[in-house]
């Protein structure tokens, strides 16, 4: 293993866990905002990705392992144990967030700020979703037996679309009209993706979804 490669793992595993620590710990008397918190929170790993040298690292090294890790915290675990990351009622919902991410990084390594489009649209634009649409949202409907509202699916994309940008930023692409063309169309699909996806699978959907649309529209 490279040494950057050593160096990207140990940064994700001690940023993830200082995250569980800050959202189980913490914030425990606030599970729901623990759990907003922590999804949010996770999608800041695209500005550490760079650190990798090898697919392989990022792969199985630092994605994949986190698939067995957070189906074991999560409350369906087979472990009965009073440390796995039940009270903030996360489900499977970190465990598509581990998929998404190893499927991402073994499909995209080589364009990284693809990774990050599918990542971030993940988790800042599906989290603030929920966390506006809880508080305000007046303009709710249902689909497949899940209540959203325009409020939380509007929060969404305006919360993407910047944060969109702040990753071509990072990975150093030039701020063109056809760049800023594609990433809103992906912001607006990944919109309606979330919107129509059962609760829980959009950690999987939006992610994917994203990332393939903007690599299509980029890079083929």
């Amino acid at each position: 293993m490279f040494p950057k490669d050593a160096a990207g793992i140990l940064f994700v595993y001690g940023y993830v866990g200082l995250l569980l620590v800050l959202s189980e710990k913490i914030l425990s008397k606030y599970p729901t905002i623990s759990r907003k918190i922590l999804h949010i929170m996770v999608g800041n790993i695209v500005f550490i990705l760079p650190i990798f040298q090898t697919k392989e690292a990022m792969v199985f090294g630092a994605a994949a392992p986190f698939i067995v890790f957070t189906f074991l915290i999560s409350p369906r675990s087979p472990i009965k144990s009073k440390s796995r990351v039940s009270q903030a009622g996360h489900g499977f919902g970190l465990m598509y967030y581990a998929i998404s991410w190893t499927v991402l990084a073994y499909l995209f390594f080589e364009h990284l700020w693809v990774v990050g489009v599918g990542i971030l649209a993940m988790s800042y634009g599906d989290g603030f979703a929920s966390i506006i649409g809880v508080r305000f949202g007046r303009h709710s409907f249902q689909i497949f037996q899940d209540k959203k509202s325009l409020e939380g699916s509007l929060a969404m994309f305006l919360t993407t679309m910047p944060m969109l940008l702040v990753n071509a930023i990072f990975y150093s692409l030039p701020i063109t009209l056809q760049l800023l063309t594609v990433l809103f169309s992906v912001c607006l699909i990944a919109t309606i993706i979330e919107m129509l996806t059962p609760r829980g699978l959009d950690n999987l959907t939006v992610p994917l979804i994203a990332s393939a649309l903007c690599w299509y529209l980029t890079i083929i």
